[in-house]
């Protein structure tokens, strides 16, 4: 395993210490608070990443800014990375040999009993381990040799895993009463630095937040005044920059006027929507930063390549109305009208995307048939297991009564995703004209 151990700036008045850690939620889901620092597992998450380089780059530039230098720690378990982090911010020199060479003061549950373990001449991790623990736990108590073994790797602590709260409401105590709306801003930038950690990690955008205020006067001049106070945001497109949301903020704020004093603020979204991110291009950009020198827009390559090599060497997939696996897609010139308008059309109702979420990447041309034990489909020796299914085909009686090879004329067929040890997942189907089974897609 790695751990990383990040130390967390100075808990904000009011903000709920789970909050400043909702950043690092985009990078692994095995994200904890331990003491005054935020441990994170990523060995399983590196390689999404481009590896322990890349995401430690990303790490530092995801992180929220604090005063000081941002410290961190890598090392095999969450308490020896905290040890390693707590030696740096003490100035200390890191010790050769992990954990062996560990001081004993960096792990909590043996600081107290750090001075007379000195004296029995156990100043590290190591010393302390080569002790009998039968004495160990009669003197210094269970709990001591307990934490020694998690810091080790030796036990289970049971995480208390960060989990993201399922709609973002967060409330915070001004640090002084705000008489003015533009002095809202301050608190609510750090409420819109929560939000935004919220949106990366799940991946959304908000379409409409309320930013509430607490009156601190119940009346004024006679009048009676509603507790609450709150104004509506919407935007015209899911977000997460919150430099935006700010900018509209106090464009909101600064035509508002505040009732009485103001003591409290509330920011909860009331609508989100999924963010996709943006596609990025395979080729060189043609213009802005990072554009290289000599390239052209993706449009003008295809149009220039068409006319050297020829309108029909150049085509691009288009999706075709047809449920009909081996003809739900089809290859057309680049530059026919056809492939201008329909190029990137799919399904995409619910039910669509629910049934494309079992079909395989690959297919066969044309359906391999399969041998059959009884009435069980086979596949390299061994019979197959039907997993999920069946999805019911029924298209292409406008083409004529019989089935061909390259999927022209009627199908009426059952799909079923399969599987056995010696050939994996595959996609098969049943011929409800014949009964006879055909494998027509795998899995990678």
């Amino acid at each position: 395993m790695c751990w990383l151990a990040w130390l967390l700036p100075t808990p904000e008045p009011g903000l709920p210490a789970g909050a400043q850690a909702w950043w690092a939620l985009r990078f692994t889901p095995r994200a904890a608070l331990l003491e005054e620092a935020l441990v994170l597992e990523v060995s399983s998450t590196a390689r999404l990443w481009g590896g322990m380089a890349a995401l430690r780059d990303r790490l530092r530039q995801a992180a929220p800014e604090h005063e000081g230098p941002q410290l961190w720690a890598e090392a095999a378990t969450a308490w020896q990375a905290l040890a390693l982090l707590r030696l740096q911010c003490a100035g200390r020199p890191l010790p050769r040999r992990l954990p062996h060479d560990l001081p004993v003061d960096t792990l909590s549950a043996l600081r107290p009993h750090a001075q007379a373990l000195a004296h029995l001449g156990c100043r590290t991790w190591g010393a302390l381990r080569e002790l009998p623990r039968a004495g160990l736990a009669r003197r210094f108590g269970q709990p001591c040799l307990q934490a020694l073994d998690a810091a080790w790797g030796e036990a289970d602590p049971g995480w208390q895993w960060l989990a993201l709260p399922e709609h973002f409401t967060l409330q915070v105590e001004l640090p002084a009463l705000a008489e003015s709306a533009s002095a809202l801003l301050w608190t609510g930038q750090r409420l819109l630095d929560a939000l935004q950690g919220w949106l990366q990690a799940r991946q959304q955008g908000v379409l409409e937040l309320e930013l509430a205020w607490h009156h601190d006067l119940r009346r004024v001049d006679g009048v009676v005044l509603p507790p609450w106070q709150a104004l509506r945001l919407r935007t015209a497109e899911p977000l997460q920059d919150t430099a935006h949301l700010r900018r509209l903020l106090a464009e909101r704020l600064a035509h508002q006027r505040l009732a009485a004093p103001v003591d409290r603020l509330a920011l909860r979204s009331l609508q989100t929507a999924p963010l996709v991110p943006a596609s990025h291009s395979l080729l060189a950009p043609a213009q802005g930063e990072g554009a290289a020198a000599g390239a052209e827009p993706w449009h003008q390559l295809v149009e220039r390549l068409s006319a050297r090599l020829g309108a029909a060497s150049v085509q691009l997939p288009v999706a075709g109305d047809d449920h009909r696996p081996e003809r739900m897609q089809r290859w057309q010139p680049a530059l026919s009208p056809a492939a201008a308008s329909r190029a990137g059309r799919g399904d995409g109702s619910a039910a669509g995307a629910a049934r494309a979420a079992l079909w395989p990447p690959w297919l066969l041309r044309p359906p391999r048939p399969l041998a059959q034990q009884g009435d069980r489909p086979c596949l390299r020796g061994q019979a197959l297991r039907l997993l999920a299914g069946p999805e019911r085909v029924e298209s292409g009686w406008w083409e004529g009564a019989t089935e061909q090879c390259d999927g022209q004329g009627l199908v009426r067929r059952d799909y079923f995703v399969a599987h056995n040890d010696a050939a994996g997942w595959v996609w098969i189907y049943r011929d409800r004209a014949s009964g006879g089974w055909f494998l027509h897609g795998v899995y990678a």
